[in-house]
């Protein structure tokens, strides 16, 4: 899974959304993109399996590029804790996405192609998603 390789603290607070994303809303490297248009935190094992699909897609031809990254500690507690006693133990990392957001990039595919092989990978996503074009 993907996870940051040193933090400055290790826990953090979970935060507030309050804007429409203004860096990483543009198409920058592919010539279609998967945006989202909903607030949320994506995790890093549906950043995974996003991965899989499109690398299975773009093996023969075409690239792929991830735009997120999973920087923010999502803490839980053990089943069957009280209240109290404190912060629990990091569970997984979240990409924090705002609307707006450019998640994936793919190029080399036909349109129908790429169509269909970012709307498999939307369905794995907890955010709501359009497909763009460049």
């Amino acid at each position: 899974m993907l996870a940051p390789k040193k933090q400055k603290y290790r826990k953090q607070f979970r935060g507030i959304w309050r804007r429409i994303a203004t860096k990483g809303d543009k198409i920058n490297f592919g010539s279609v993109g998967l945006k989202a248009i909903q607030a949320g935190w994506i995790k890093d094992r549906q950043i995974e399996s996003a991965r899989v699909v499109l690398a299975r897609a773009t093996r023969k031809e075409g690239k792929y590029w991830i735009r997120i990254f999973p920087d923010k500690p999502f803490t839980k507690k053990p089943p069957e804790v009280t209240m109290g006693a404190g912060k629990g133990d990091v569970a997984y990392f979240v990409a924090s996405v705002c609307p707006g957001r450019v998640l994936f990039e793919v190029d080399g595919l036909s349109d129908e192609v790429s169509n269909k092989v970012l709307r498999s990978v939307a369905a794995k996503l907890s955010v709501n998603t359009k497909v763009v074009r460049k």
